[in-house]
């Protein structure tokens, strides 16, 4: 019996995984067709939406949900050419995956394998979640650079359209590749205010909403937007520098407080495996009323820990 659902388990992983892939790697859309003019080969190559029988019919379902919109918007944060449909399949794979790796191998114990399912659900969002802070760093630290380019064009004679165009052509990604995007949405149709609300949306940096305000505003008003960008300009890069320093010393402090959250589940796990009597007292009917809740108090207070210091660790700039 154990032989046949190990083998089942594989082979349902494996379908899932063969469906991802077909999903990945399906024809170009027709909408891709039409704007293929505004866009170069490389960018087509790179960044092509794909499309497939699997991949149309969840999106049909999920892509007019508010959680299937999280999902966009989070993905877009991310940078990660996926279908929201594509995420979702993704993270069944992984949670069936690990799943099924924890009931094997936890003693085929049901609660075990669910558990598993659970933390293997997490992983895709875990590595987004990392995707979407590497990223605003770096979008971060390229703004300075970005709007003394776009001063500089000003002063030259540019018009804002022309300043937005060399900054996608001349400053390395990902802020070339937002406002390449900015400047290709401003071409099939949209005014500058949307294009810029849109790159608002995948970019939430307290330091674009400034420059987009700021924008937004001389528009409105009029007066000499060189002045003002080299003023933000200013503004922008002594926080971003105080933000390094900040990052710096309170370092220690955000992986002291991952480290020391993770210690008490990576051995707990490790018991279990390596000596699981030993951990089934907590679940003993003569010792659970005791063990059921000093699991749950050390769960809360090792959160409580965590957000503790990562609250210490956010300094607002």
């Amino acid at each position: 019996m154990t032989t046949i659902l190990f083998i089942g388990g594989g082979l349902v992983f494996f379908l899932l995984a063969i469906g991802a892939i077909v999903s990945l790697m399906g024809e170009r859309s027709l909408v891709e067709e039409r704007l293929g003019p505004y866009f170069d080969e490389q960018e087509l190559k790179e960044a092509k939406e794909k499309s497939s029988p699997v991949g149309d019919w969840l999106n049909t379902r999920v892509e007019k949900s508010s959680y299937g919109s999280s999902i966009a918007r989070e993905l877009a944060r991310a940078d990660l050419k996926l279908k929201p449909a594509e995420y979702i399949a993704l993270m069944v794979i992984f949670g069936l995956g690990v799943g099924f790796v924890a009931w094997f191998f936890g003693g085929q114990i049901i609660i075990v394998g669910v558990l598993g399912c659970g933390v293997g659900m997490m992983i895709p969002r875990f590595y987004v979640r990392k995707q979407q802070a590497k990223r605003l760093v770096k979008f971060s630290e390229q703004l300075p650079d970005m709007l003394g380019l776009v001063v500089n064009g000003l002063r030259a004679g540019f018009s804002i359209m022309q300043a937005l165009e060399a900054v996608s052509k001349e400053l390395p990604p990902p802020i070339s590749d937002e406002f390449r995007r900015v400047v290709q949405e401003i071409q099939i149709g949209l005014n500058i205010s949307r294009a810029l609300d849109n790159l608002y949306r995948r970019i939430p940096s307290e330091d674009l909403d400034l420059t987009i305000t700021a924008m937004n505003v001389q528009r409105e008003v009029g007066g000499n937007l060189a002045e003002i960008l080299d003023t933000i300009t200013y503004t922008i890069r002594e926080r971003v520098r105080i933000k390094g320093e900040i990052r710096v010393l309170t370092s220690q402090v955000v992986y002291s407080s991952r480290f020391l959250s993770s210690m008490p589940l990576l051995i707990a796990v490790a018991l279990w495996f390596m000596n699981r009597p030993y951990m089934m007292i907590f679940f003993d009917p003569d010792s659970r009323m005791i063990g059921i809740p000093a699991l749950i108090l050390g769960a809360l207070m090792i959160f409580s820990g965590y957000k503790i210091m990562g609250k210490i660790a956010a300094i607002e700039v």
